[in-house]
C-alpha cells in the first residue's frame, strides 16, 4: 500500500482534495484541455488547480511543453499513489463474495471476437449475473486505460502487453475456407496447387502492425511453399467480414477455428484443404491494468469467460460456479 510521505501529507488541508482529484485526471490525460472537458471546467480553471496543488507540495508536477505536458518523476510518483488509493477505494466499495454482484463493466474487443465469439453467448451471463451490466465496445486500435474508461479488453496479440497484465484466454489455429460451392467451382478440395484461380479474402487488420496479406502469407509459407499465391484479392479490417464475403462465393478466407467452427459445422463454410492444423502465431488475451485487486465485477467476467472456453475446448457442459480471481 502507498503511503504519502508526512512532509506532503501534513500539506493537504482539505481546500487540496478537489486539486488532487483534478490532478489525477490530468495525469490520465496529459491535456489540460481534455481534461477540463472531463471535469465541466474551464482549461484555465483546471491548470489553476494544479498550480495551488504544486505550491502546497512544494514540488513540480507537470512538465510544461509547447504543445504538450507530461509528468515529472515526483508527478509520476503522485500519480502511482493516487492511482492505487483509488483502486482500493473501489475494490472496498465492491460486494463481498456472498452479496449479488452487481454494477456495469466495460469491455473492449476486437470486431471479429466480439461478433462472432462472445456476443453469441452473453444470454448465458446475463442468466448467471443478473444483476451485472455489459459495456461492450469494439475497435482495432490499442487501448489507453489512462484516459479510457474500459475495465477489460479482449485481445488478439502476441503476449507482450508492457505495462499491463494479461491472462491467455485461448489459443487459435487457422485454415483457408470458402462456401461449398465456391470450392467446387475451383476444384479446390485436394488440390490445393487451384488456389491460384481463386480470389483471395484478407484481413487487413489480423493484429498489431499485421501487413495487409499477413495472415496468407504465413499459411501458404508453411504450407504452400511452392505456390504462387493469386494477386487477385478483396481486403477487409475485420476477419469476421472475410467470413461473410467466403460464404457469399466472393472468395477464399483465413478462417479462425474459434470464429467460423459454427459455419463449418452448418455446412456454410467449407475446409477445401484440410482441417485446422496450423496453430496461429497469436492467442486471445483478457487484458487490464495492474491494480492491487480486480474488482469483483471484473473478476467475476473474466471467471467467465474462462469457463465458457474450456466448456467448449472439452466438451463438457456448462455449470455455474462462483468467480476465481485471476
Amino acid at each position: 500500500m502507498y503511503n504519502l510521505p508526512p512532509r506532503i501529507a501534513h500539506r493537504l488541508d482539505s481546500s487540496q482534495f478537489a486539486n488532487l482529484h483534478t490532478f489525477l485526471v490530468v495525469a490520465r490525460y496529459l491535456s489540460f484541455q481534455q481534461a477540463a472537458q472531463a471535469l465541466c471546467l474551464t482549461a484555465s480553471a483546471v491548470s489553476h488547480r494544479i498550480k495551488r496543488l504544486e505550491k502546497a507540495l512544494d514540488m513540480r508536477l507537470f512538465q510544461r511543453l509547447t504543445r504538450k505536458i507530461s509528468l515529472t518523476p515526483e508527478g509520476e510518483r503522485i500519480f502511482r499513489i493516487l492511482h492505487a488509493t483509488m483502486s482500493e477505494l473501489a475494490e472496498a466499495l465492491e460486494p463481498t463474495p456472498g452479496e449479488l454482484v452487481e454494477g456495469r463493466i466495460t469491455v473492449y474487443a476486437r470486431p471479429s471476437v466480439a461478433q462472432c465469439w462472445l456476443v453469441p453467448q452473453l444470454a448465458d451471463f446475463a442468466t448467471k449475473y443478473p444483476g451485472l451490466s455489459v459495456d461492450l465496445r469494439v475497435g482495432n486500435d490499442n487501448i489507453d486505460f489512462r484516459t479510457q474508461h474500459i475495465d477489460l479488453a479482449i485481445d488478439y496479440a502476441n503476449g507482450e502487453f508492457p505495462g499491463l497484465v494479461s491472462h491467455k484466454l485461448m489459443d487459435e489455429c487457422m485454415a483457408p475456407v470458402c462456401s461449398p460451392e465456391y470450392a467446387e467451382r475451383h476444384g479446390l478440395h485436394d488440390h490445393p496447387e487451384n488456389i491460384v484461380t481463386c480470389t483471395l479474402l484478407h484481413d487487413s487488420l489480423a493484429w498489431n502492425h499485421a501487413a495487409h496479406d499477413a495472415e496468407w502469407t504465413l499459411w501458404a509459407s508453411r504450407t504452400l511453399p511452392d505456390v504462387a499465391l493469386p494477386e487477385r484479392n478483396f481486403t477487409f479490417d475485420q476477419s469476421d467480414l472475410c467470413v461473410i464475403a467466403a460464404e457469399n462465393h466472393v472468395g477464399i478466407a483465413i478462417g479462425r477455428q474459434r470464429l467460423v467452427q459454427k459455419q463449418i459445422d452448418r455446412g456454410e463454410l467449407v475446409l477445401p484443404f484440410g482441417g485446422f492444423s496450423q496453430p496461429c502465431p497469436y492467442s486471445y488475451y483478457l487484458v487490464h491494468p495492474p491494480m492491487p485487486a480486480i474488482p469483483l465485477r471484473t473478476s467475476v467476467f473474466i471467471a467467465w469467460l474462462q469457463e465458457r472456453e474450456a466448456a467448449q475446448r472439452t466438451g463438457e457442459p456448462l455449470t455455474a460456479r462462483g468467480p476465481s480471481f485471476v
